[in-house]
């Protein structure tokens, strides 16, 4: 247990049930009434933004996070299967703990988080940045690129749907933000 004074951005505590993260808090000392510490934190479940108001000195429970590394082997009817790096071991997912899962190809690193306590996976993250390589795309047609940022459609290797610009063509490696799903830069061979 700790109080409201142990408080700081990135710990983990237990809210209504479930493990949150702290993002943002501010100790507010009014000049009438007793302090309080106004919180926002996220759900590391679904990654909500929750926000609370705690009385100065309140008992919270903090809770304990693993970051671990795994390695996606391959997908099967049960879901998503990876094994540990270290240990071997090999755990499936579904689908809705892994975020942009369609850009995920076997081999790929990930991190995952765990709930230390129960061993319970909250969630699974790709790299910032993964190289794909594009198997279809439209070409450009001369004269079309007369704005800066026309996007058209691809289909990288692993059947993920990205816009790319109109210069990019198949057969081409890109570099692709997992976190918003866009096209990053040109990769060079």
């Amino acid at each position: 247990m700790a109080s409201t004074s142990d408080f700081k951005n990135g710990l983990c505590i237990d809210f209504n049930g479930k493990p949150c993260s702290i993002v943002w808090f501010q100790h507010v000392k009014p000049g009438k009434g007793g302090a309080f510490v106004k919180v926002k934190m996220r759900n590391l479940e679904n990654g909500r933004i929750l926000e609370n108001t705690y009385n100065a000195g309140e008992k919270i429970e903090i809770i304990s996070i693993e970051r671990r590394p795994y390695q996606f082997l391959y997908k099967d009817d049960m879901g998503y299967n990876f094994m540990h790096n270290e240990t071997f071991e090999q755990i499936s997912l579904q689908a809705d703990l892994i975020d942009n899962s369609d850009l995920m190809k076997e081999g790929q690193n990930v991190e995952m988080m765990f709930l230390a306590d129960e061993e319970r996976v909250l969630t699974c993250e790709l790299p910032p940045f993964v190289e794909m390589e594009i198997t279809y795309t439209e070409p450009a047609v001369k004269g079309d690129t007369a704005s800066t940022n026309a996007m058209k459609a691809a289909t990288v290797e692993t059947g993920a749907e990205v816009m790319v610009p109109l210069f990019i063509n198949q057969g081409e490696r890109i570099k692709v933000d997992t976190r918003t799903r866009s096209y990053s830069e040109r990769c060079k061979s």
